[in-house]
């Protein structure tokens, strides 16, 4: 058996309240959707061994089963089972997620689709009703092999978009987030979350530089007070993401032009609130984090 770094004490008392807090939301959806313990429970020991493979090896050579084993305390029999499950199975974006990501990102961020507010315009639904500024040119500027018809189908059944009086394209948000479609949502369940964990992840572990994860939190507030900050928050919030949305588009627009290592980022803004009372005892006091 090769060597292995086994940690050498248990997690501390904090990151175990941290760690509970953050799977509660995520066991309430587990349970609203039927999933049970013993379900979990093979799922966690997958993603152990991911984990391990991925990011725990030695001279970038990968982990044998029974040094994976030790890291995780999974059985070797089960660690060489899951390697080759996980080696036939994919995490990859939907399709209609990917190409739909990418026209939202396209119509908020090219002049010719905004208004002079920078809100969406309605588009026409064909090029011989609109030329340049028409959903069918829109869509023949990211993927000219899929016909526009098939989107916007698609796009309705979702709640992305919807036709006004004239059958002009509108769309309903300031991003691809479906209202309908349970695995396109759940799809940016996992993305959205993985990422900010990640970024909150690498700053707990001290990994330089540090990634923005900030917060405003205030627990004496009224449910008028809540509806008030809960519109500003939308506001602001849209706001700075169509600013990133935009200031991306321009550099990976220059950045096809070079030959560089590619990177992907993700920038995100959330609300939440709930009863004051449901907040465990003894967390951190509620005032802005710098």
């Amino acid at each position: 058996m090769d060597s292995v770094n086994a940690p050498s004490a248990s997690p501390t008392p904090a990151l175990v309240r941290a760690l509970r807090r953050v799977l509660r939301p995520l066991v309430r959806l587990m349970m609203a959707q039927g999933m049970t313990y013993p379900y979990l429970t093979e799922l966690l020991k997958s993603i152990f061994v991911d984990v391990a493979e991925a990011e725990f090896r030695l001279d970038t050579k990968p982990p044998t089963d029974s040094r994976i084993s030790v890291m995780t305390g999974v059985h070797r029999k089960d660690v060489s089972r899951l390697r080759t499950e996980l080696r036939e199975t994919s995490d990859g974006m939907p399709d209609v997620v990917s190409l739909g990501a990418q026209l939202v990102a396209l119509w908020l961020g090219t002049p010719r689709y905004l208004d002079n507010d920078g809100n969406p315009l309605p588009l026409p639904r064909f090029a011989s009703e609109g030329g340049e500024q028409s959903f069918e040119t829109l869509v023949a500027s990211v993927n000219s092999d899929i016909r526009s018809r098939v989107v916007l189908d698609e796009w309705l059944r979702l709640g992305v978009a919807h036709l006004d009086d004239s059958s002009h394209v509108c769309l309903n948000t300031s991003a691809f987030v479906p209202s309908a479609g349970f695995d396109e949502k759940a799809f940016y369940l996992g993305h959205n979350l993985h990422d900010h964990a990640a970024a909150a992840t690498r700053n707990l572990l001290g990994l330089q530089p540090p990634f923005l994860e900030r917060s405003v939190q205030y627990d004496a507030l009224s449910l008028e007070s809540i509806a008030q900050l809960s519109a500003q928050t939308r506001e602001a919030g849209m706001k700075a993401l169509l600013d990133i949305n935009q200031s991306a588009l321009e550099l990976e627009r220059q950045d096809a032009q070079r030959q560089v290592a590619r990177q992907r980022m993700t920038f995100g803004v959330y609300f939440y609130t709930e009863p004051a009372e449901s907040v465990d005892i003894g967390a951190a006091p509620t005032t802005p984090q710098p």
